[in-house]
């Protein structure tokens, strides 16, 4: 798994590549846990995310309670076909804002504004 963070406006855009499953989900809560601390919305582009287990789902959750805790706000973009299935079926996608672009999430913070 690789992980790319880009700064597009007030937003933090993170990139997650490859398969974030328990042996990659540590460095993707420390990843998070370090964009939490400055940042108040991060989208987390998953288009080239190719699979996710639950220790992923989990780790995505618990980003969302802590930037809802700092009165901020987690979207997701870009969820391929593998990985929504994971998404359906514990439907942790109730949880989440899923937008079909990262441009759409991104617009969202600055339509909410």
């Amino acid at each position: 798994m690789e992980i790319i963070t880009e700064k597009v406006g007030t937003v933090l855009k993170m990139s997650i590549k490859g398969r974030l499953v328990v042996s990659t989900t540590e460095e993707f809560k420390n990843a998070l846990a370090d964009a939490v601390v400055e940042n108040q919305q991060i989208v987390l582009d998953l288009t080239e995310m190719s699979y996710i287990d639950s220790s992923g789902l989990g780790a995505m959750v618990f980003a969302q309670q802590k930037l809802s805790e700092k009165g901020g706000e987690l979207r997701l973009a870009g969820l391929q076909p593998k990985p929504r299935i994971v998404f359906d079926i514990t439907k942790v996608y109730r949880i989440f804002e899923i937008f079909d672009s990262v441009d759409m999430a991104i617009e969202s913070f600055n339509s909410n504004a």
